[in-house]
């Protein structure tokens, strides 16, 4: 699913920071409440994961990540949640084992989104709840935003992520419809983190994590100086906040 697998620590100072807020509205969106069963695919370092133990305790949570360290991360954060290292596209549970199933910034690193989403479907009761988020990476909605536009001002031939799927709008609810899912509904999830300084929201970017990390690491000291410069000429004086925005779906099996 992901790009590169980065290290739970890593990943956390890179991602976790708007993951972990974006969790708790996710799951407002999808509709999780107790007593239900839940699946987190693609958990990472169980960001969401844990906003579902809280709700529906471990025994009703299963998540699975195809990063082995992330699984261990997971367990590790999460005691008793049934956490398995495999791929989206290919979920070793049953049918109809869960209530509801969530991917959160996960869709547009799946191999084959539609697969992933009507794997989601398979494990969900009839009736039950898929829902999946992305960031809005085409519209410079995403929390990194300026670090892409930054980086085409360097290399004009980079794409960034904004071709991925799920990351414009209306694309994970066409996803979802392919994949077979029914009553998709629309949504958008937003987050506003505060950066001190900023070296608070530059650093992470420079720990190797997924196409951002890998993109720094392949520059010269002196592009990445230009870069860096760049980032801070598009944001404003710290302090100040990020807001990141992520399109959302949740739909009906």
């Amino acid at each position: 699913m992901r790009v590169a697998f980065a290290s739970p620590d890593a990943y956390g100072r890179f991602m976790g920071r708007f993951s972990e807020p974006l969790a708790e509205r996710f799951v407002e969106l999808a509709g999780v409440r107790g007593g239900m069963r839940a699946l987190d695919v693609g958990c990472g370092p169980g960001a969401l994961t844990a906003r579902l133990v809280d709700r529906l305790g471990a025994d009703a949570v299963a998540a699975i990540d195809p990063s082995g360290s992330f699984v261990a991360a997971t367990r590790e954060r999460c005691p008793g949640v049934d956490v398995r290292e495999g791929a989206a596209e290919s979920l070793p549970f049953a049918d109809a084992s869960f209530d509801v199933a969530l991917a959160q910034l996960v869709v547009h690193f799946m191999a084959d989104p539609v697969a992933g989403l009507a794997e989601m479907g398979r494990v969900v009761r009839p009736g039950g709840t898929v829902a999946a988020c992305a960031w809005d990476f085409a519209a410079g909605g995403s929390p990194i935003g300026p670090f892409w536009l930054a980086a085409q001002d360097v290399d004009l031939t980079i794409p960034g992520e904004s071709g991925r799927p799920g990351t414009r709008e209306g694309e994970l609810a066409r996803l979802a419809t392919e994949a077979g899912l029914r009553a998709v509904v629309d949504g958008v999830v937003e987050v506003s983190v505060p950066m001190a300084t900023f070296e608070d929201w530059w650093q992470p970017l420079t720990l190797g994590v997924g196409p951002a990390g890998d993109y720094v690491a392949s520059l010269s000291p002196e592009e990445r100086e230009r870069l860096r410069d760049g980032c801070r000429a598009r944001l404003p004086e710290a302090p100040f906040a990020v807001t990141g925005r992520a399109w959302a779906v949740r739909a009906s099996v």
